[in-house]
């Protein structure tokens, strides 16, 4: 994955290490949307400054482009029929509170329209909804379970944010064995520095990531072994 932030050195001691060998897909993947919410992008395009007027917590228009390229995805796991999680932030209420909401205290007031999944990628019937309390897809969730019962080896995961309940997700993923692909530009981030830095530290450790054109070229060939 080519950055403009992480500099020389650090690759350096990375591949010293040994990190960032490539892991590659599995037989059946499944794809988790990760809080693709009004409240992560707005109910419309626009720049950082404006989206946050609307709601404090989005992401501004680099959502949007992700919310593309989710899209692209979502078309490749429905005509496959492949499995698609949508683990997200219900409506918060007092007893939600927690260590998030005394670190976060502006996501205890988001207006209700701010939980409503994005239209372009919203789920459908038959797909799980997976309300959560915490940053990753599988703390306090049966989301492990759902991917037992669907035969799911492989994890696609996209979404907001990157540095947060994306990359917890991840982590939780590989410690529990599923091969983890995350697409580079279908998860999104307030700064693009932390978006980038954790998108490396990701490839490095716990994740293949790579565009969702390039995945798309590689979710046909699985789907060809399966045919």
């Amino acid at each position: 994955m080519s950055s403009t932030v992480i500099d020389d050195l650090t690759r350096e001691r990375y591949a010293a290490a040994g990190f960032g060998h490539p892991v590659g897909l599995g037989r059946r993947p499944g794809l988790l949307i990760i809080d693709v919410q009004y409240r992560t992008v707005g109910t419309a395009p626009r720049p950082f400054g404006e989206a946050v007027q609307e709601f404090t917590t989005s992401c501004g228009e680099v959502g949007w482009q992700a919310v593309d390229r989710i899209a692209r995805l979502l078309e490749v796991f429905r005509a496959n029929d492949w499995p698609v999680l949508y683990p997200h932030v219900a409506p918060k209420k007092s007893f939600d509170e927690g260590a998030l909401g005394a670190k976060v205290p502006g996501i205890m007031s988001i207006p209700a329209r701010g939980y409503d999944f994005v239209e372009e990628v919203a789920p459908r019937e038959g797909d799980v909804l997976l309300p959560k309390r915490h940053p990753s897809a599988f703390f306090g969730t049966p989301l492990a379970s759902h991917l037992v019962q669907a035969g799911v080896d492989t994890l696609v995961v996209t979404g907001c944010t990157t540095s947060g309940c994306v990359r917890s997700s991840v982590v939780d993923a590989f410690s529990y064995n599923y091969k983890v692909t995350v697409p580079s530009d279908a998860v999104y981030d307030r700064s693009p520095v932390v978006h980038e830095v954790n998108l490396f530290d990701m490839q490095q450790k716990y994740a293949d990531v790579l565009t969702t054109a390039d995945l798309i070229e590689r979710l046909a060939e699985v789907a060809g072994r399966n045919a």
